[in-house]
Order: C-alpha cells, then sequence, then structure tokens
C-alpha cells in the first residue's frame, strides 16, 4: 500500500512494479496499491514507499492477484476482510522501528518526511518476514490481464488518447501524456509530473485501465469519511495503450475473484507486454481522452 497524499511525493519503485491500482479513499484522496513479482533481489533490493494503511477493497485485489499484502495498519473493514478470506498479510505496525533504517531493520522512517508519510519497506523485507510467516512466494495462478507478445495497435475506429485526464476529485486529478517516441505514457499526478524517488526519472507505464466503479461512505460509526467500492458486478470502463482507447467492461463477481476486462463483443482484451495502471475512478468522473 503506497502513500498518495501530496507530503509523500516522490514515491519509491512505482516504476519497478508490473501492476498499480490507485483508488479513491477518505478525504477525496487517492491510494495506490503496487505489486511486484521477479525481482532479482540478490542483485539489488528495491525500496518501497511510503507505505500506507489497508483499505478492504485493495485488498480484494490483493487476492485476485495471489499477492501477499504488505501495509501498515489497517481499517477495521480491511482487517475483518483479511481474516475472514485468510489473506496472506504483512502488517508493517509489528515491524516498524519508528526510526533511521539499520541493516536489520524490515520498516523504517525516512528523516526526509514527515509521519506518517514517512515509513519504508524493501522487496528483501518483505520476503524475509513471509519466509518466518511461511507465506508461498511462488504462486501458479492464471495472470490477472492476458498479456501478449505481439503489439496491440487499436485501429482507426479506436478514440484517440494521446492526453488521458482522470478527475478522482477536486482535490486530486491524474494525467497520462503519450510519448509517441518510447510508446509510453507519463504519469502526472497533482499538477505535476511524477518521478521516482529511487531514479529521479518519471513514473511512466504501457498500459492503462480505468474502470468507473460507484463509491459511497462508509456508515460505521466513526465518522472518518472511509469509503466502500461497488466493485462486486460489471463496471464500464476503457483500456488504454499506444496512443489509442477502447471501451471495455470489468466483470468482477466475488471477494478476490479475478476480473475479467473484456471487449465491446465480449472478448477478453489482450495487454500489450510492459506495466499496467488499473485507475479504478469515481462513477461521476469526468474522464476526457484527447
Amino acid at each position: 500500500m503506497i502513500d498518495n497524499n501530496v507530503n509523500a511525493l516522490p514515491q519509491s519503485a512505482l516504476n519497478q512494479s508490473y501492476l498499480v491500482y490507485e483508488i479513491i479513499v477518505e478525504g477525496k484522496e487517492t491510494r495506490l496499491m503496487a505489486l511486484f513479482k521477479g525481482i532479482d533481489v540478490s542483485k539489488e533490493d528495491v525500496a518501497i514507499g511510503p507505505i500506507r494503511s489497508a483499505r478492504h477493497y485493495f485488498v480484494d485485489y490483493a487476492l485476485e492477484n495471489d499477492a501477499i499484502y504488505a501495509h501498515l495498519g489497517q481499517s477495521p473493514q480491511a482487517e475483518n476482510f483479511i481474516k475472514t478470506h485468510k489473506v496472506a498479510d504483512i502488517n508493517g505496525q509489528a515491524y516498524d522501528t519508528g526510526k533511521a533504517k539499520t541493516a536489520n531493520a524490515l520498516f523504517w522512517r525516512e528523516k526526509s518526511k514527515k509521519a506518517p508519510h514517512n515509513a519504508y519497506t524493501s522487496i528483501n523485507s518483505i520476503l524475509e518476514i513471509s519466509k518466518q510467516k511461511k507465506y508461498e512466494t511462488t504462486s501458479v495462478q492464471k495472470s490477472l490481464l492476458h498479456y501478449v507478445a505481439k503489439e496491440v495497435q487499436f485501429d482507426e475506429t479506436a478514440k484517440q488518447a494521446n492526453k488521458v485526464t482522470i478527475p478522482y476529485s477536486g482535490n486530486h486529478t491524474v494525467q497520462y501524456l503519450y510519448d509517441e517516441t518510447t510508446q509510453r505514457y507519463t504519469r502526472h499526478s497533482k499538477g505535476k509530473k511524477q518521478t521516482d524517488e529511487l531514479t529521479g526519472e518519471p513514473v511512466t507505464t504501457k498500459n492503462i485501465i480505468i474502470s468507473f466503479i460507484k463509491n459511497t461512505t462508509l456508515n460505521d460509526g466513526e465518522n472518518k469519511d472511509r469509503q466502500d467500492l461497488d466493485n462486486l458486478k460489471n463496471a464500464e470502463g476503457y483500456y488504454i495503450t499506444n496512443g489509442k482507447a477502447i471501451k471495455i467492461t470489468c466483470q468482477k463477481q466475488v471477494a478476490g475473484g479475478q476480473t475479467k476486462y473484456v471487449d465491446s463483443e465480449g472478448n477478453e482484451i489482450e495487454v500489450n507486454d510492459g506495466n499496467t495502471w488499473i485507475n479504478i475512478c469515481p462513477l461521476d468522473s469526468k474522464v476526457t481522452l484527447e
């Protein structure tokens, strides 16, 4: 779970992840969930962060990717979801030193940022804790997305999508700008180009999936504006790659079950090899494709 508050920027390791989810949370902000696989930590460990707390609908999407779910704290709803579905989770609160990184630290704090926007972990830390907890670190589950080796190029009937604007709320708008030379999108957030804290390079992606899903404020008696997500049904959206977009339907039937992304003819979409951002946005989000 990655903090997306302005005080958390820039984040570390988003460019090293193969899949990132962005979903609305309380305060009209969004939070990110970055997924990693196949990283050779014998060559270099990868610091990840800032890490934030769990929300139940993110745990659902972690489950559909057969992922170990790492976070720092949790909402009551997320805690219940984790227990009910027996999720392989790592709550960093049990390992957080509250201090600067040391050789043995599994979760630590960076002095360059202020709490609560300064907690970090690493791939090696997650693997070490997973070993302690006897979690599986390999998976035989089918990939969520149907990646193909050939380059997916949409024809002239597809919508132009060189500039993609996603207003999550009055507080937060995301933009993706397409570069024909690299055939990738550069991500902009809160009016600025996003960069990777590890390298200083722009945060980019090959693929973008947009899904329009109703969010509502939970009536949990705590008045913290926590959100719920009505995601166990078909949702309309877009698949965007190489400067073009097609309309898709995102089909999810049960909690933990994999979402199936299909085109207008009901066929599972073919996705270009490369990383993907899945932007799950409110129903009333005025998304524009230019």
